[in-house]
């Protein structure tokens, strides 16, 4: 979260006042995703999250003096008068509007996702101004939305060819926090797995969704679980007693055990799938036994070899092979998009249902993306110079995936799917969020994860 807008940008925005055309009286920005090589759709969020911080006074009597005094040490110009004016006319509200397409909303990649403006002439720099933090606040959470829901598709397909769709919300667990360069990232990037689905260790996502999306119960769950640290406390030869240790302490509904501290297959083949064996099929609830280490196709096929074996299996109707109720399996090292096709790909092969499995995903989801994961990019389409509107637009010749659009911008519906186009005020479906210095929309996460829905 910033502490001074005119300080949440990049040194070279401050500059740019004096080198618009003259007589320049408004500036019209748009935001896309631009393009990606694994995705063909984004799905957009985190923006409310923004907005809930300009709302209001944006821009105090300090922040200008505090920016005016390290542009000054940093080398580069400053627009006091401009921000003054900005303080004396506005209060410090910030004169643009920002429309969007609702949150939750999967449009192909491509297409415009926002668009800001000035709704003041004399303060027609603004839009680029805040292009950094628009860019920051919305490339991040929609990405790992994206990814988020990529990954539930393919889940959804194995549940639907080989077991029960009903588990879909709790097949993806968010294992993040520590994994990510901020606790603000764990936060939103938390939030924006959460859209998709309902299980997560990040419980700064929900703070974050109460706080900004209106929400006072997020429904999103975990269980109790084990570390390696409390089952290795211990030692090696009291490896059961840790395990039953644990089930006595939760003798009913879910609980997680890592189980690869020592010998992952003494651990499946005689602890649980012998010696503890009827306590587990006699508790109410389910074990669900964690897998941390090797090769994670190999492992979790060798797993539910044994599992099955040791505590007997039923086959459904799409004729694979389902554990009983009470144990599951979880695979949470190595796990990403790539990684949980190969699993579920192999688990069919041998006949087992994807209802056997979930998985705990860590910086695969919350960090190991970046801005060009989906090509993101905030250009200028449109201005009025000397009373006249003029298409702002660039078309290198060195890279045709550059070209930006051209002219004010409109997303509409069009034979099934959505496209950009010129203004159309009639069908856009781009909303007006945020306008003068207040919010005009907001939705809760409810209504979000409605949208989200595949």
């Amino acid at each position: 979260m910033f502490t001074n807008l005119l300080l949440a940008t990049d040194s070279y925005k401050h500059s740019h006042s004096l080198q618009c055309p003259r007589n320049t009286s408004q500036c019209y920005h748009y935001l896309e995703a631009r393009s990606s090589k694994n995705f063909r759709e984004v799905t957009f969020f985190g923006l409310q999250y923004l907005l809930e911080q300009l709302t209001g006074t944006a821009v105090f009597t300090q922040d200008i003096d505090e920016a005016e005094q390290i542009c000054a040490l940093h080398g580069i110009p400053f627009n006091k008068a401009g921000w003054d004016l900005l303080k004396s006319r506005h209060g410090g509200s910030l004169p643009v509007e920002i429309k969007a397409v609702p949150e939750g909303t999967t449009v192909p990649v491509g297409n415009i996702l926002l668009s800001v403006e000035n709704t003041d002439p004399d303060f027609y720099w603004l839009p680029g101004f805040l292009e950094t933090l628009i860019v920051q606040a919305c490339w991040y959470p929609s990405t790992v939305c994206t990814l988020s829901r990529g990954i539930k598709k393919t889940i959804h397909k194995f549940l639907v060819e080989t077991g029960d769709e009903a588990g879909l919300p709790f097949k993806l667990h968010d294992f993040g926090f520590r994994g990510v360069s901020s606790y603000e990232s764990a936060a939103i990037g938390g939030a924006a797995h959460l859209v998709n689905f309902s299980g997560t260790d990040t419980m700064a996502a929900l703070s974050l969704i109460r706080h900004y999306y209106d929400t006072v119960d997020p429904q999103a769950y975990s269980i109790p679980a084990s570390e390696h640290s409390t089952i290795t406390s211990w030692g090696p030869a009291n490896e059961q007693a840790a395990y039953e240790n644990l089930l006595d302490k939760y003798p009913t509904g879910l609980v997680a055990c890592v189980s690869d501290s020592y010998n992952i297959y003494n651990a499946l083949e005689v602890i649980w799938g012998t010696n503890l064996k009827e306590k587990v099929l006699n508790r109410n609830g389910t074990l669900v036994i964690r897998l941390d280490s090797g090769d994670p196709t190999t492992m979790v096929v060798d797993a539910l070899e044994i599992l099955t074996r040791k505590f007997g299996y039923e086959v459904n109707s799409k004729g694979y092979k389902v554990l009983p109720p009470q144990v599951r399996i979880l695979q949470g090292d190595g796990v990403n998009a790539n990684s949980i096709t190969n699993i579920l790909t192999e688990m069919a092969k041998h006949k087992y249902s994807a209802s056997n499995i979930a998985f705990g995903m860590g910086g695969a989801l919350l960090q190991s993306i970046n801005r060009d994961t989906l090509g993101f990019a905030y250009k200028q389409s449109w201005a009025c110079v000397n009373g006249i509107g003029r298409d702002v637009y660039k078309d290198p010749i060195s890279d045709q995936g550059k070209t930006s659009k051209r002219g004010r911008l409109s997303l509409i519906e069009s034979m099934g799917t959505l496209k950009t186009v010129r203004e159309d005020a009639t069908s856009d479906l781009l909303r007006t969020v945020f306008k003068n210095g207040e919010i005009i929309v907001t939705d809760t996460f409810a209504t979000i994860r409605k949208r989200a829905e595949l």
